[in-house]
């Protein structure tokens, strides 16, 4: 399924426009049709498309372990509603230092990577003027070893988002998700009402079989198959914030045209904004300074001059 791999300079292997994605979701496709076709059974096919959907594990890769040097460590406890277990999320904080009141921006990452794999982001949207919080869901990274789904994502998510905001009374939130965090991102954002100040989703979609339509195997019938749906479509209209929704061109992964309609549900004040050349994984990367321009125009949000 959708996958988040790094997205930093353009020459590094894994920043490269690649079907390794999309290959890796056409034979979960192809194996969620066998599976039911044997009649393995619901809870072992739900089970699969967790693992296939989620990818969760400790990995992250050199780039991101290195932008994550000098980042806080911290740690979020809560008692889930879901499970009645307590969870423990593991996370990396990114102040504004000397600027108590920046607004404070919570990212959500996609499949397969740890948080540390998104550091490089992180870096890139701080410099725009967040203090940014990232976490690890469920079975990703050092959080608690648990299969995830989508309820258990959003709802860790949503503790997340809580935290920030005991932490910080008073300042403006606003959430930020690639890939199939942006799905998570749209659903905690559709929860907290005017509470979020503005959602930036990048590189994401309306729902998880909206992507397997635009592939070689999107004619076969799987769409009532798949569990883990992910919906943002359904919920986006919801979000009582300004949206900001970016997508590359070249994106093989999640076509740009289940991204533009994920924009297209979106409440105004809303922004579209198309990365020309830009992959799955490098929009935020060569699209950097469309992005400064867009969330100030948007969100009011901008660096610090320095100085």
């Amino acid at each position: 399924m959708p996958t988040d791999p790094p997205a930093d300079a353009p020459d590094h292997p894994e920043a490269r426009p690649r079907d390794g994605a999309r290959r890796r979701l056409l034979l979960g496709a192809a194996a969620l049709g066998g599976t039911a076709l044997l009649g393995t059974g619901c809870t072992s096919l739900e089970l699969k498309q967790r693992e296939w959907i989620f990818q969760p594990g400790q990995r992250s890769w050199r780039g991101g372990e290195a932008a994550a040097q000098g980042m806080a460590e911290v740690w979020i406890d809560h008692r889930s509603a879901l499970t009645g277990q307590d969870v423990r999320l593991h996370g990396l904080w990114l102040p504004q230092d000397g600027d108590a009141a920046a607004p404070l921006l919570l990212y959500l990452h996609g499949a397969r990577f740890d948080v540390r794999g998104s550091a490089p982001r992180m870096r890139r949207l701080h410099q725009l003027g967040y203090a940014v919080l990232a976490v690890d869901y469920r079975g990703f990274g050092q959080s608690t070893d648990v299969l995830p789904s989508q309820e258990l994502v959003i709802e860790d998510a949503r503790a997340a988002w809580d935290w920030l905001g005991r932490q910080h009374p008073g300042r403006p939130r606003h959430l930020f998700g690639h890939s199939l965090g942006g799905a998570v991102a749209v659903h905690v954002a559709a929860d907290v009402g005017p509470a979020l100040a503005g959602l930036i989703v990048e590189g994401s979609f309306t729902s998880i079989p909206d992507v397997v339509s635009h592939y070689a195997w999107g004619w076969l019938p799987l769409g009532p198959l798949i569990t883990q749906r992910l919906a943002a479509g359904e919920r986006i209209a919801e979000v009582r914030a300004p949206v900001l929704v970016v997508h590359g061109s070249a994106d093989r992964v999640v076509d740009p045209a289940v991204g533009r309609a994920l924009y297209e549900r979106a409440p105004e004040p809303k922004r579209w904004l198309l990365v020309e050349g830009a992959s799955h994984h490098n929009a935020n990367a060569l699209g950097l300074d469309q992005y400064r321009e867009a969330v100030r125009a948007l969100f009011g949000v901008q660096a610090r001059a320095q100085g």
